[in-house]
């Protein structure tokens, strides 16, 4: 049996008001590891990669995203303490106010400013490192 990384999708959603930029999306997680984290989850076989993305924007957040463009792929194979994971990490956009569901117990959305660097678990803080450069 061959074996390889378990491929997820990552999304950091911007949040807007009309046209006024409010923050960005992250959850509270429910399983471990807890902390904050980006919405995201893992790619279904026989799905695309923004479709994975779309859909687990929906079920983590219940919200409609627009992809605006893949920010990168994050593959350290310490990155997630339960096994080795590539994700796909993307910018997309909504409206609205985020509700958590599924594997997050909370959405919350951060002033770039005021992001819990303290509080993000696997590496989704090199991750926003890497989106605000």
């Amino acid at each position: 049996m061959i074996k390889t990384p378990f491929v997820a999708v990552d999304g950091i959603v911007k949040i807007f008001e009309g046209e006024r930029f409010k923050g960005i999306v992250l959850i509270e997680r429910k399983n471990p590891p807890l902390g904050l984290a980006l919405p995201g989850g893992f790619v279904e076989i026989g799905e695309r990669v923004e479709d994975a993305l779309k859909r687990e924007m929906k079920e983590e957040i219940g919200l409609e995203v627009t992809i605006d463009r893949l920010l990168g792929v994050y593959s350290d194979p310490n990155r997630d303490p339960r096994f080795h994971t590539v994700s796909l990490t993307f910018i997309c956009s909504a409206y609205g106010e985020p509700q958590g569901g599924d594997d997050a117990k909370r959405a919350f959305i951060f002033k770039l400013e005021e992001l819990p660097w303290e509080k993000l678990v696997f590496d989704h803080k090199e991750i926003l490192m890497d989106f605000l450069k």
